[in-house]
């Protein structure tokens, strides 16, 4: 019998200065049974930093012709695609052909270092890719948040994000490694 998903509920509360973005959204996150809680977490982080009316969660590490994230307009084009972890390039290549901006959240530490210095220089050429990591202290303290049910306020300004529930908080710098443009 296949494992299911765990599902988790999330009050998120956004107050994001950088782009005048103020709203709350009540998320239904399915973590998938390989998935660790601290993907989970990188997967609302970067719902938080690019939260939108038209933004939604996909079937993620189910699908593999779909991101963790996309936006899509009412022609149903993909006017936004965010993947997590240290996709192929073949991968990265598909996702830039197929949206209008590719938004790539790596993690990881020392792995995700590796990574980049064997792909970044065949992915200079996309013009519509961004390419964000996250620090692994940061990454492990926003795993350590996790809980079945979460009130989160995330607080954005000046690039850096903080997000906090009840008595925890994280603030993370996200360091942009490349930028769409």
């Amino acid at each position: 019998m296949a494992l299911k998903s765990t599902i988790f509920k999330a009050e998120l509360q956004i107050s994001d200065m950088d782009r005048n973005y103020y709203q709350n959204h009540a998320l239904t996150i399915a973590q998938h049974p390989s998935e660790t809680n601290e993907r989970m977490m990188i997967r609302v982080l970067a719902f938080a930093i690019y939260a939108s009316e038209s933004l939604q969660f996909t079937k993620g590490l189910s699908a593999d012709d779909e991101p963790d994230i996309w936006q899509k307009n009412l022609r149903d084009e993909i006017e936004l695609w965010i993947d997590l972890g240290q996709p192929d390039e073949k991968r990265i290549r598909k996702a830039c052909g197929r949206a209008e901006q590719v938004v790539l959240f790596t993690y990881g530490g020392s792995s995700a270092d590796i990574w980049w210095k064997k792909i970044s220089d065949k992915l200079t050429r996309f013009n519509n890719l961004t390419v964000i990591s996250i620090s692994q202290a940061e990454s492990t303290f926003l795993a350590n948040m996790v809980e079945r049910t979460m009130q989160l306020q995330c607080t954005i300004e000046q690039g850096q994000v903080w997000l906090s529930m009840d008595d925890k908080s994280a603030e993370i710098n996200p360091v942009f490694w490349q930028r769409a443009g």
